[in-house]
């Protein structure tokens, strides 16, 4: 199972997602966009859009999220998301 997870350094709402991800032991690869033009580049060129963050997984996008959506997405995945 292959997870990116672009994040924007300083964002509430990537902090969270990363937190959240740790909590259940979900491990995924973290790109910082705003140091990164290539991965920025990459995070528009998937998700359409410039907003942080998107979560690459298994070739599925979701992009500028809160926390509440990750069991969803999960589940639609036919993944298992702990409480």
């Amino acid at each position: 199972m292959s997870t990116i997870l672009y994040v924007k350094e300083g964002c509430p709402w990537c902090k969270a997602a990363e937190e959240k991800l740790q909590l259940v032991g979900h491990t995924y690869e973290r790109r910082e966009v705003r140091s990164n033009p290539e991965h920025f580049e990459e995070m528009k060129k998937i998700s359409n859009q410039t907003k942080a963050p998107v979560l690459h997984l298994n070739g599925r996008i979701l992009a500028d999220f809160g926390v509440e959506q990750l069991p969803a997405f999960f589940k639609a995945l036919n993944l298992h998301f702990p409480d």
